[in-house]
């Protein structure tokens, strides 16, 4: 389960017998000692089951910090950075609940979910959906997805004619289906809200404020949300929407993977294609994920990178979901080698063995930087990060230095990464036919 597959050193923890002792001689005390175990929190059997199939003895510490409250059905404000767990930490707290307090068959009736956990992006809401479902292996719950760009007759079926334990929706379709009364939110027990902060910088706080009117009033539900960074406007909300909510903060040990090697080099706007694809041919790059910060950009560099022999594929928001499946799928087993991607689309993109991380353009947010290098450094295995830095972006560079705390190592690029291309580079006109970029007020009704 990829929430707590961020931690593999949790799941090792037991054969690491100790601590190193201080200079001062410290007694030495069992790591397992001062790890949460899932068999600890008196889970239902069926849960805990599914919990140790997964191979997963230890909690990581924002489950070991919110599972007391959540499953003691306390609202709760939880702040961890992508790949804490808190998935595994929500979706525990709503499956152990339903199990305690289960209602009737005859009592139930279709389109009225128990519990809903809200995504803004496709990728996390079905990442999400992939997590509850292995949960659910032995419980019969129910899990029913609603994203945009899939198939909106199936999921209008299943809310239609199917007993709904867990829905898992993205707020654009989520507010056609209530529109057309084909899902009820006023027998919710239980209220998800996952990367709060994203929502709000994608704009869809008016849609989260209309679908959180249509849910059991917050007296009577519990509320979890999650939020890699809380600043005014997310903390207001949240005291809107919750009631009594603990508040729980993990900060990362390193805000970057340690894992992850991190490299910037100094490069031209027009010498970006050739420093990446001589990399990307030279270098040992097994699986690699290329970010770039605008779908036009993303577009432009798959094609020069499959005009150059290599296998590339694009995700960005504009492709449809289905291809963007079978992309990752592909990517997953080894058929392309590059991703080209945006940050919304990388969001998504849990997959192991991934050697590098490019970033094209250096990203306007400290937090997308840590996001993108995250996608490599996995499971305990090592990374590459490069980032590009020209006179467009380079001025990023001290603010995520700062947010990282670290200075990254800069050069420009050796001799052999400036070697020209094989073929010349795609040549366009400035302005042509390509579509604009979206502006910055334009909220997208789809994720």
């Amino acid at each position: 389960m990829t929430s707590m597959t961020e931690t593999p050193e949790h799941r090792q923890a037991s054969s690491d017998t100790t601590e190193s002792a201080s200079s001062a001689q410290r007694p030495q005390v069992p790591v397992s000692e001062t790890l949460t175990r899932f068999t600890e929190l008196n889970l239902d059997e069926r849960l805990a089951h599914a919990i140790a199939d997964m191979g997963f003895e230890f909690c990581t510490p924002i489950q070991a910090e919110t599972l007391p409250y959540t499953l003691a059905g306390k609202d709760l404000i939880g702040q961890a950075q992508t790949g804490t767990g808190k998935t595994a930490a929500f979706l525990i707290s709503a499956i152990q609940r339903m199990l305690e307090h289960p209602i009737p068959a005859g009592d139930r009736f279709a389109s009225e979910p128990r519990v809903l956990a809200l995504a803004p992006t496709r990728e996390l809401a079905m990442q999400i959906a992939k997590d509850a479902e292995e949960l659910c292996g032995y419980t019969g719950h129910n899990v029913v997805t609603v994203v945009g760009g899939m198939n909106y007759d199936k999921q209008r079926d299943q809310l239609q004619n199917e007993v709904v334990d867990i829905l898992v929706a993205t707020p654009g379709r989520l507010i056609d289906f209530l529109g057309s009364q084909d899902v009820f939110l006023d027998q919710l027990d239980l209220l998800i809200l996952d990367e709060a902060d994203r929502m709000l910088d994608m704009g869809f706080i008016p849609d989260v404020k209309r679908i959180i009117r249509k849910c059991t009033p917050k007296e009577d539900r519990q509320t979890l949300l999650f939020s890699a960074t809380f600043n005014q406007d997310v903390l207001n909300l949240a005291s809107m929407w919750t009631r009594g909510a603990e508040f729980v903060e993990i900060e990362p040990e390193q805000k970057t993977a340690e894992r992850v090697k991190q490299t910037v080099y100094f490069v031209g706007q027009e010498e970006k294609l050739t420093v990446l694809v001589n990399y990307l041919k030279l270098r040992n790059v097994e699986k690699a994920i290329v970010f770039a910060n605008r779908r036009d950009q993303c577009r432009d560099l798959d094609e020069d990178l499959r005009n150059q022999g290599i296998t590339s594929a694009l995700m960005s928001g504009e492709i449809p979901q289905n291809k963007r499946l079978k992309t990752l799928d592909q990517f997953k087993q080894g058929d392309i080698k590059v991703l080209v991607a945006t940050d919304v689309a990388g969001r998504g993109i849990h997959v192991e063995g991934v050697s590098h991380v490019f970033n094209y353009n250096l990203p306007d947010s400290a937090e997308d930087y840590v996001h993108r290098i995250g996608r490599t450094g996995r499971a305990g295995q090592h990374g590459i990060s490069v980032s590009f830095a020209s006179e467009d972006d380079a001025f990023s560079l001290p603010a995520i230095e700062s947010y990282i705390g670290q200075k990254l190592t800069s050069s420009v690029p050796e001799t052999e990464l400036m070697t020209p291309l094989e073929k010349p580079p795609i040549a366009r006109r400035r302005g042509g036919n390509r579509r604009p970029a979206p502006s910055r007020n334009q909220r997208p009704r789809r994720t």
